[in-house]
């Protein structure tokens, strides 16, 4: 598992792609996480910068 120090030094991948999941979202979270587990980094330059409730309920997450 990568990120668990300091010394964590991402790595990009052709897996490493952008996404378009809600700032906030429990989708957005997860892919996350799962770019942590990886050992990518956590930003895409092309993710989705949106964080509005309206951008949240269109997503289906509840919070």
């Amino acid at each position: 598992m990568y990120g668990h120090d300091e010394n964590f030094e991402p790595h990009t991948t052709p897996e490493f792609v952008s996404t378009s999941a809600a700032a906030g979202s429990r989708q957005k979270l997860d892919i996350l996480a799962e770019r942590i587990q990886r050992g990518m980094p956590l930003w895409h330059p092309e993710d989705s910068t949106e964080s509005s409730a309206a951008a949240l309920v269109t997503a289906g997450d509840d919070r």
